[in-house]
């Protein structure tokens, strides 16, 4: 009896030993097939949706490049027989900088910044557009003189957009065509200041949208939107206005 005691609590104890050997080696969580199908679906859009990123970028980033080397080709057909482009850069994927050199008595150290919409970029694109910025062209030089006054120039447009309805019912508005108007932050205007706000005043000269003369280099900066520079005549009318600036700065020093 005692024998057979012994035998089968040998027996049951090697049970034991396989059953906790099976349970350990058994795998603790085993994924359902749902699981597995939802880890896979969320793999396939994360793979599509930067597929998706790329070809956006590379698609309106090769757009940037096109529209700005073409912009750049008209400043260039604009300077004909005056200047050349002797190199040019892009900085990122929505800014290219070109270095042109213009014959004597023109303008040195001349550069352009050809800033586009960060269009590769979706959440920047769509920043830019809700705070209205533009594609700009600005040109930077020296002069042969610098100028003997500093002031910054920005050009504005209020538009009245009052309750037309009222307008047209009311007999008491008069309606009158005004000059431009000049706000200006200095106490005193100097003598020199006519001519160049006199160029600024030109039908050429609304195309710009800022303008800066300063004594320091760059002495000449002035920057207008790029749709302006609709072909080679109106980078040719750019160029005017920049070279009668230019003219009216180096004569305030004098």
């Amino acid at each position: 009896m005692a024998e057979e005691n012994a035998s089968r609590k040998r027996v049951s104890g090697s049970e034991k030993t396989f059953q906790e050997s099976v349970a350990q080696s058994a795998p603790l969580d085993v994924p359902c097939a749902s699981e597995m199908l939802v880890g896979r679906l969320v793999l396939i859009s994360v793979g599509l949706l930067a597929g998706l990123a790329g070809v956006w970028y590379f698609c309106l980033a090769a757009y940037n490049r096109r529209r700005g080397i073409l912009a750049l080709r008209k400043v260039e057909a604009a300077c004909s027989h005056r200047a050349r482009v002797l190199d040019a850069r892009w900085i990122g994927t929505s800014r290219l900088q070109a270095h042109l050199r213009f014959a004597a008595h023109w303008f040195e150290n001349a550069q352009v910044t050809i800033r586009l919409l960060p269009r590769p970029l979706p959440v920047q694109w769509l920043l830019s557009h809700w705070q209205n910025e533009r594609e700009t062209v600005t040109f930077e030089a020296d002069l042969d003189n610098a100028p003997g006054v500093q002031m910054e120039v920005f050009r504005h447009h209020w538009l009245s957009d009052g309750d037309r309805q009222l307008m047209r019912g009311s007999r008491n508005w008069t309606v009158t065509r005004s000059q431009p108007v000049v706000l200006t932050t200095s106490n005193h205007w100097r003598q020199e200041l006519p001519p160049i706000v006199t160029t600024l005043m030109t039908s050429r000269g609304h195309s710009l949208l800022k303008v800066r003369l300063r004594p320091d280099s760059p002495h000449l900066a002035a920057t207008m939107d790029l749709d302006a520079l609709s072909g080679e005549e109106a980078a040719a009318g750019f160029l005017g206005v920049l070279r009668e600036l230019a003219v009216g700065a180096s004569r305030s020093r004098q």
